[in-house]
């Protein structure tokens, strides 16, 4: 006798709580197999494939394209045979689980323990609300500035920080008056009440012309455009650049190459080098990798380093966590694995959440210059940019040497010219020290 299962819609990340579905691969009536793509999934994190968590027939479409749902919400019914991997249909939550686990990889046995933490959501027939955070900050006792009072957990930071929420302005329901992330939610749910004067303070669309082409933004390219429009108008951007002689690292990385390619099956590029040349000096200037809180600087303990990835139609910037304790072969390993995931669409919200400082690499494009936006709740974004032979003066004579621009967008409530200068010499004096002998593992 046939069973059937109600799908649920999975938690995608820590924070993210609802996902739009953007496209059914399957229609009613078509077989399913399990950990195969049932569906595509946007959420303001990421855009991921979401695999069917059993074999069988699917019988019903409960949300249609373009729904926003929250997560733990039935989504589909999949009729399970006898045959199938999961029996007695009143149970529903449990298969559900296994929905989430798959973007972080495709295998069968990885699933079990990201069950659990769905099945409770999909019971209580409501979004993952993640009402009681405060177990986070335990871990982590050095994200708040030395000395300072801790008043925010890192998970309450993370979560104001995307939404763009002004914590001293939240009334803590928590034990004696924390703010959680709940009471962060509601505080930015209660903020977008009225939109629509926003909207019509803008200037008017003009009507589109013939044969003008009209393409719908995706809920990612919203909610970027989104994020890229609170950073600019919270965060004073300012902008510096220095030159770096190239010339070791060139020299190093021609030397390594070979046997890198050999060794890791993939190239070796001068990525790395600067990603290593931004962690010595984040090190060494430890404010460059903090987070502003208008009363407070919350100084990072680990270098959780974002990259950018530039992907068809969009750009992502997973996070390399604690890239501080990786050598230049293990950060370009770990960039190679996000890079692939993210062209895979593999990434999970989670991979794009916590990252303390971002290195964007604009110059593979042939840029000199760019102005990069910052990442909210971040103090800064380094921008490496092409690496071009130039003529110089070298000790009073003339020389062709590979120079390459850094460019570094600050915000100027955490640092000042002079600061910023100090970090973006310190990632120069780097990178010209390194020698060809320098060992990359």
């Amino acid at each position: 006798m046939a069973n059937t299962t109600r799908v649920v819609m999975p938690q995608l990340g820590e924070s993210v709580h609802e996902g739009t579905i953007s496209r059914w691969l399957v229609k009613p009536g078509d077989k399913v197999v399990e950990f195969e793509p049932l569906l595509e999934v946007d959420t303001d994190k990421v855009s991921a494939e979401v695999p069917s968590p059993v074999t069988g027939v699917l019988r019903e479409i409960l949300a249609k394209e373009g729904q926003t749902v929250q997560a733990g919400a039935e989504i589909a019914v999949v009729e399970v045979g006898a045959d199938g991997k999961v029996t007695g249909a009143p149970e529903s939550p449990a298969p559900a689980p296994e929905v989430p686990s798959p973007p972080r990889g495709e295998t069968t046995g990885a699933p079990a323990p990201k069950a659990r933490e769905v099945a409770e959501p999909a019971q209580a027939t409501k979004p993952a609300p993640a009402a009681e955070p405060e177990p986070a900050p335990a871990p982590s006792p050095a994200h708040v500035l030395e000395g300072g009072e801790h008043r925010y957990s890192p998970a309450v930071q993370m979560l104001a920080s995307e939404l763009g929420v002004d914590l001293s302005k939240v009334h803590g329901t928590g034990m004696g008056g924390r703010v959680t992330k709940k009471d962060v939610e509601q505080y930015a749910a209660s903020a977008k009440a009225a939109p629509a004067p926003i909207a019509q303070q803008t200037a008017p669309t003009p009507a589109p012309s013939e044969g003008d082409e009209v393409v719908q933004l995706t809920r990612v390219r919203r909610l970027i455009a989104e994020n890229m429009v609170r950073s600019k108008t919270t965060i004073p951007h300012a902008w510096q650049t220095q030159e770096a002689d190239m010339s070791g690292v060139v020299s190093n990385r021609n030397a390594n190459k070979a046997a890198f390619q050999k060794q890791e099956g993939f190239s070796l590029t001068y990525l790395p080098y600067v990603m290593g040349a931004a962690i010595s000096a984040l090190r060494e200037h430890r404010e460059v990798n903090s987070t502003f809180n208008e009363t407070e600087l919350i100084i990072h303990r680990d270098i959780n380093l974002g990259v950018s990835v530039g992907l068809e139609d969009t750009l992502v910037v997973p996070v390399i966590r604690r890239a501080d304790s990786l050598s230049i072969a293990g950060l370009a390993r770990s960039v190679n694995d996000v890079a692939t995931r993210a062209r895979n669409k593999k990434l999970s919200a989670d991979d794009l959440a916590g990252g303390t400082f971002t290195v964007n690499n604009s110059g593979t494009f042939g840029t000199l210059f760019s102005y990069s936006v910052i990442n909210p709740g971040q103090a800064g974004i380094l921008t490496m940019e092409a690496i071009v032979d130039r003529p110089v003066a070298v000790d009073g004579m003339i020389g062709i040497k590979p120079m390459m621009y850094l460019c570094f967008s600050f915000d100027h409530r955490v640092l000042d010219g002079l600061k910023a200068a100090r970090f973006l010499t310190s990632c120069r004096k780097w990178l010209e020290a390194v020698t060809p002998e320098l060992p990359i593992y």
